[in-house]
């Protein structure tokens, strides 16, 4: 599971890195392999095995390599952020130097993204299950 050209340059331009001088494509890869998630044809990226005690997670190799570009830019622009959150604004001889701006762009930046990524949810049973009712079409 490699993420490809396209999603890697995808990203680039997601968190306007257009060279490789600060994120290479093999740590931009790494970044995005973090966030795999269901492919066109809905199937998951791994699926469980339960011969296992816990079950474990093993590969699925019917998966098409899919990722979460968004959450990997979220990622990206929050650490962008981390390198100017020490700036400080600075008044000297009728100039005003507002470096903190920096910082306030890339958590914009990071937040837009972090809003874009994929929907995760779980659902949650109660056990043990209470009385069935005329509305449930699972059995138990």
């Amino acid at each position: 599971m490699t993420a490809t050209a396209a999603q890697i340059l995808t990203l680039r331009r997601m968190v306007a890195e257009p060279t490789t001088t600060t994120y290479s494509d093999a740590q931009l890869t790494t970044m995005l392999e973090a966030y795999p998630s269901m492919d066109i044809t809905g199937t998951e990226w791994y699926h469980l095995n339960y011969l296992t005690v816990p079950p474990s997670q093993a590969a699925n190799t019917t998966w098409l390599p899919t990722y979460d570009l968004n959450a990997a830019a979220s990622d990206i622009w929050a650490e962008k952020a981390a390198v100017p959150a020490q700036d400080y604004d600075l008044a000297v001889d009728g100039g005003n130097f507002s470096r903190s701006q920096v910082y306030e762009q890339a958590m914009k930046q990071a937040r837009y993204y972090a809003s874009k990524r994929n929907p995760s949810s779980i659902r949650l049973r109660p056990m043990p299950r209470p009385y069935p009712n005329e509305w449930d079409t699972e059995l138990p």
